[in-house]
């Protein structure tokens, strides 16, 4: 089968949906799959062009079997609902015309975020006469309004729009969780149409390391310690303030520490937060 994947974000991005899709299509291809893959210029996740990359319209690339071909956003490290508008129209225009370029795909796979996309992805549909796959990796704008990233009435309205909108022209909807198939049962989307596929993890691929002569526990003073560990993307929408709302009602017991990984800049807002609560043992 031939496989066109959408996606706003690839590798080399390191976090968030860009692996996930960069295993997706890697998967398919060694199992006999044809997949190209229509994706931006690497922007995640400091909100800037990655430097190899600058300066570029349009590139296309080759990695494990398979074709990406990649298209410019402006994308600015400033959030404004401005800056996201651009973003979107950017990515909207200039990746309808990269994928184009290409062979015909028995299959349109796209993924949200982001919403807008999925209007080119229906004209695509159209012109190539295939059905679209939604992957949900995000209920949208749902979960942007509820941690007050939008709060402007009209953006709420039109990304709801879009949203029933790619509802309505997808073939199937592919959900990761419960709770989503429910999210779009109470929105009236037929039963029939949605799918359940959590996402996956090698369980191969991180060794768990004796306590013992451990140099992550040396380094973060943790030897002797019952350690909860989150290690992935911190943005709002994780919601890790709960986790250290949780950590303050623990600091009665010495032996527990939580510990959070991940980039640099968003663990100073959490650090921030933490001075606010309280929270040593984070």
């Amino acid at each position: 089968m031939r496989i066109l994947l959408y996606s706003y974000n690839y590798y080399p991005e390191p976090i968030g949906i860009a692996p996930l899709m960069t295993e997706l299509a890697e998967g398919l291809v060694q199992r006999g799959h044809q997949v190209r893959v229509v994706t931006a210029m690497p922007w995640y996740p400091d909100s800037e062009i990655y430097e190899p990359y600058r300066g570029k319209l349009y590139c296309t690339e080759e990695r494990n079997g398979v074709k990406i071909q990649r298209c410019y956003v402006r994308s600015r490290p400033k959030r404004s609902l401005l800056n996201r508008a651009f973003f979107e129209l950017s990515f909207m225009t200039f990746s309808f015309f990269q994928a184009l370029r290409g062979w015909r795909p028995d299959l349109i796979f796209l993924t949200v975020p982001g919403l807008p996309v999925g209007v080119p992805a229906s004209v695509l549909s159209l012109i190539y006469r295939c059905p679209i796959v939604l992957n949900l990796q995000d209920i949208l704008p749902d979960a942007a309004v509820h941690v007050g990233l939008i709060t402007n009435k009209l953006a709420i309205k039109v990304f709801s729009t879009l949203e029933q909108y790619n509802y309505r022209t997808a073939s199937n909807i592919a959900v990761i969780s419960q709770g989503f198939t429910d999210n779009l049962l109470s929105k009236k989307i037929p039963d029939e149409k949605i799918t359940l596929i959590p996402n996956w993890v090698n369980v191969d691929f991180i060794k768990p390391l004796p306590q013992e002569d451990n140099y992550f526990r040396q380094e973060n003073h943790l030897n002797g310690k019952f350690v909860v560990l989150y290690s992935g993307n911190i943005a709002l929408t994780q919601g890790l303030e709960t986790v250290i709302d949780a950590a303050t009602y623990l600091q009665e017991i010495p032996q527990i520490a939580i510990v959070i990984v991940g980039e640099e800049k968003a663990l100073q807002r959490l650090e921030k937060y933490c001075s606010k609560k309280g929270a040593t043992n984070v």
